[in-house]
Order: structure tokens, then sequence, then C-alpha cells
């Protein structure tokens, strides 16, 4: 498909396109086949037929993406592919709101390294992506809006807290679009959206935010796409080092556990049970040593780590919307509000032990990695939720249980600092799709990529579309 030079796109074009990953519209424009120009109108284009209906997108910078595909590009692998970005992400241009009420819609004048290594790669970023309260949640319904929908059920929650970026991607509005995890918040939509999402592991990629004692330790952010090589080369850029993304399959027979129940010792949904069980039998006829295992961490003490930390994160936001000389309770969410009053019944020995586990569990899994290369889980307890179930205005004890209970998996990763990937292998009888999670020792993601990228050949999803999707609205 050749579009012309003009920046009239066609609508019909603008949905072939998006049906492409980064990397191929990237490759187009390489090519002189579209410019970074076009690239961006068609995705503009998406943006504004498919998002009235999902809300994934919450701040439009339609102007400084144009300039800035107007503008000389650096070559790279996803040079002049569109993305969108997490609200709470400072990008020079755009805001930073993080969802909240509390944090002016003025621009961020300027961004962290992680930012800069964006613009290094000759990606075009379209504008920030909806996201929870200071993403204290795992859905994506703040209360200052938009409340983002799933594209494969409107009714339900496609996760968060990156669940703008996980609707838009597995939408199509744009190809990649960046999440931040840290306690799950890029593998939840990533299955709840039913595309590709990877959390580095500590120290894997560049600076991303200012200094923090908890987030540092927490939290790691990567591009998510549909495809396993977007997010290799979106993972690629943002290393320190700035080595190449892996290239192909894993070639080696990999020692794989099967870990079925959550951190708390619960049995997952039956869904998430028939989608471990799948990946396993994929990942034995792939040839691989598959087995079932239990982890050597003590799950319910990481469980609580996590939530105490979580306790002292909203706690900081009521501190820091204080010190802006803010009410709290006028300008925060009850579920913020309500974490800082738990924090304030913590004691000094409850963050110790938070802490304990952090110091503890990359030993306990790097032992563990003595016997087993990588460990497959469900990401999730449950397919995705129906709007509301954990809204931040719900009864706050009851909420911490749903939460936490649905992401009974995902946050060893974030207190160990160790990589895993969530991939879309499964859909329930509903059409839901139900993630499964890799997971490896430090310093892994390039294996577990490999892993990923093995499973993707073996069992493609890049043809399965949601409903509210650019599927079926080329002839709009």
């Amino acid at each position: 498909m050749r579009i012309t030079e003009s920046v009239n796109v066609k609508i019909s074009d603008a949905m072939r396109l998006g049906r492409l990953d980064g990397m191929a519209q990237a490759e187009m424009v390489r090519r002189g086949e579209v410019s970074a120009v076009e690239l961006t109108e068609a995705a503009i284009l998406r943006i504004e037929a498919l998002d009235p209906g999902l809300q994934a997108v919450s701040w439009r910078a339609w102007d400084l993406a144009r300039e800035r595909a107007r503008s000389p590009l650096p070559p790279g692998p996803l040079s002049g592919a569109p993305c969108l970005l997490k609200d709470s992400l400072h990008y020079p241009g755009m805001p930073a709101r993080a969802g909240s009420a509390s944090l002016p819609d003025t621009t961020t004048l300027q961004g962290f390294p992680y930012a800069a290594r964006l613009d290094q790669a000759g990606l075009v970023p379209l504008g920030k992506t909806a996201m929870p309260e200071f993403g204290l949640l795992g859905v994506t319904e703040p209360q200052i809006g938009p409340v983002t929908r799933n594209p494969w059920d409107a009714r339900r929650s496609p996760g968060g807290s990156s669940g703008g970026a996980g609707a838009a991607v597995a939408s199509g509005m744009t190809p990649l679009a960046h999440g931040s995890d840290g306690a799950g918040s890029i593998r939840i939509p990533a299955s709840c959206c039913g595309i590709v999402g990877l959390k580095p592991g500590r120290g894997a990629t560049v600076r991303v935010r200012a200094r923090h004692p908890i987030e540092d330790l927490l939290v790691a952010d990567s591009l998510m796409a549909r495809t396993v090589r977007d997010v290799a080369a979106g993972f690629a850029l943002a290393r320190p080092g700035r080595e190449a993304a892996p290239d192909g399959p894993e070639s080696k027979r990999l020692r794989i556990a099967v870990i079925e129940h959550t951190l708390s010792g619960a049995v997952p949904h039956r869904d998430c049970r028939q989608a471990l069980s799948e990946a396993a039998e994929l990942l034995a006829a792939l040839g691989h040593h598959v087995e079932a295992a239990q982890l050597p961490v003590d799950g319910p003490a990481a469980d609580r780590a996590e939530r105490v930390l979580w306790m002292h994160l909203g706690a900081d936001c009521v501190d820091a919307a204080r010190a802006r000389g803010q009410d709290p309770a006028a300008v925060l969410e009850p579920w913020t509000l309500a974490l800082g009053r738990m924090a304030d019944d913590l004691s000094p020995e409850d963050l110790e032990r938070a802490h304990a586990q952090i110091a503890t569990l990359p030993g306990q899994l790097s032992s563990f990695a003595e016997r087993f290369d990588v460990w497959l889980t469900p990401t999730l307890a449950s397919p995705p939720p129906m709007i509301g179930h954990m809204a931040p205005d719900g009864e706050p004890e009851q909420l911490m249980e749903r939460m936490f209970g649905w992401l009974g998996y995902t946050p060893l990763q974030n207190l160990a600092g160790t990589p895993a990937v969530s991939l879309p292998l499964h859909w329930s009888p509903e059409g839901l799709p139900i993630g499964v999670m890799l997971a490896g020792p430090r310093g892994s993601e390039d294996g577990l990529l490999k892993l990923a990228c093995g499973l993707e050949a073996a069992r493609p999803w890049a043809d399965r579309w949601p409903p509210l999707s650019l599927f079926g609205k080329e002839d709009a």
C-alpha cells in the first residue's frame, strides 16, 4: 500500500496501517512507502474513530506530534512509529497528572533519561493514556476521568494502572504505548487486553522518574505492544548499555516450573487454570522440560509486603498534597485517602518486614533458578473484572482484598526486582483474553523474550482483534 504524499490520509488506509506492528510501520518509513507524518495522521484518525467507545486517551497532543513527525527523526528500528505515553510519565510539552485532580494540566518542561531515549529512538508520541489516580489501583476508573473500557467487552475493565495504554494498543490506535509496573501495572492490562507486556528487572532501564525510596525498588517501565518483537525493541531502546534486542526464538531446551497457586495460596479461576495448562502443554510440545513446582518463597509474607508498601505510597500522595497547600480530602480519591489512613496504623516493624522481603526474595529466586530457567504462572487470578468492581470509592478493606487477591502473582517480581512478561495465549469461552506469565531470575529479559517469540510463532495471536478495534472499520 502506498499512501500519497498528502497528509489527508483516508480512514480506510489509516485502519489498514493500524494492523501493522511498530516495526513494520517503521520499516515502511525506511523504504519510503509512507512518511512519519502520514503514520502520525493515520494514528490520529484511528484514535478519533476508536477512542469515544474506549476512553483510553486522556490528553491529545496532535500539534506536538505533527511537529515532531515533520522534523528529521533519528534512525532506529521503531523510528517514525506513533506511540502513546502513560499520564504519569514526564515528557516535555505534555502534562503529567497521573490520573489525579491534585496535579495541574500544565505541560511538563523536561523529562528524565527514559523520555529522552524515546526521542532518540525516533518515536512519535501522540498524547497521554488514562490511568487510575497515581497508579494505585489495578483498574482504570479515575474520578477525574476518563473511565477506560476493555475493547474485548466494554462492560469490563482493561486493567491498570496502564489500562489506557493496554486498551489503545489492543484496539489498534497505536502500535506501542508506554506503561509502568509497580505491582503488575504493565502485565495486568496486557492480560486483560490480549497484548504483550514486559516488566523489566530492577536496573534494566535508564531512569524514568524522580528518585523515590519505594518506587525505585518496585517500579519498572517498558513499551507495551501486540507483538513480541515490538516489545523487545521497546525494551532495548531503554537499556542502560543500549544492548540490542534479542532476535528470534529460544533454541535451547529450558527447564520450566509450572506454578498454579497465588502468593497467598489461592487457586485461580478455572479460565486461568485452563490458560496455564494449555501454555504448559505448548511449552512441552516445543521441547522444553515442564514440571509442576512451588516457589521457595513465603508467599503470604510477600503479599503482605507489597500491601504495606502500597499503603506507604498512598500516604506519600496524601503528604504531597498537603505540601502543595491542598486539602487532601478535596483533591484526592477515596482509595488514595484510605491507603494513607491504613499507613497511619502501620508500625516501623511492618515496614522493616516489607524491606526484608525485598532483601530476601532475589536470593531465593536466584537459588530457584538453579533448578528452573523460567517459571510459568497465570498473569492474574481471574478474568477482567466488570467496570465498578474495583472503583476507587469502594469500601477500602474490600477493595484491598479484591485488588491484591486478583493480583495474586505479579507483585513478586516487583519486590524481587526480577523480570516477567505476560503473553496472550488463551481466550475464555466468553471471548476474553487470559494472559499467562513467564518469569525468570535477574537479568533474564532476553531469555524470556526469546521464549515468548517461540510461543508467538507456535500460537500466533496477531490476527485476533477485539470487537472494539480497527477491525471492521476499514470502510468507515
